[in-house]
């Protein structure tokens, strides 16, 4: 399990903006739980106000559930672009189910993707993404805010 800091998360998100601007997206969507910090720093990044959420569930703390359950939907009243944004690619699973709900739901759009992390055993690879994971990443929102 590697340990991901504030510290490394400002120098990652901050070159994940530069790798995504050309983009130039309309809308952020964040992956709740994961995404939802990253989320909100690209959109102060970008100037953004059009932050949305999906709310998944496969995880069970580190244990991966069988079946993948997806909450909520967006409205993106006329954008073109809309960023989809989560904290790793790690299965795959979430960012591709996210996704073909997303593109099913909105036909007229067009969705990238951004993750902070990216396994190669992953069955979609983002868009964006900034480092490459081999073992379990804890970020900092899921350990430093913890009550013992």
């Amino acid at each position: 399990m590697k340990y991901y800091s504030y510290d490394n998360f400002k120098v990652d998100t901050n070159i994940l903006i530069k790798k995504m601007q050309s983009f130039n997206p309309e809308a952020i969507v964040a992956i709740a739980r994961g995404g939802m910090s990253l989320a909100q720093a690209i959109a102060e990044g970008l100037d953004l106000r059009d932050v949305q959420s999906i709310r998944t569930e496969l995880y069970d703390d580190t244990q991966m559930r069988d079946t993948l359950k997806l909450f909520g939907s967006c409205d993106f009243g006329g954008k073109k672009r809309v960023l989809v944004v989560d904290d790793i690619a790690d299965s795959g699973q979430t960012l591709e189910a996210v996704m073909e709900n997303l593109q099913r739901q909105h036909p007229n759009v067009v969705f990238k993707s951004a993750t902070l992390f990216y396994k190669k055993s992953s069955i979609v690879e983002p868009h964006f993404w900034v480092n490459e994971a081999d073992d379990w990443i804890d970020f900092f929102w899921e350990r430093d805010f913890k009550s013992d």
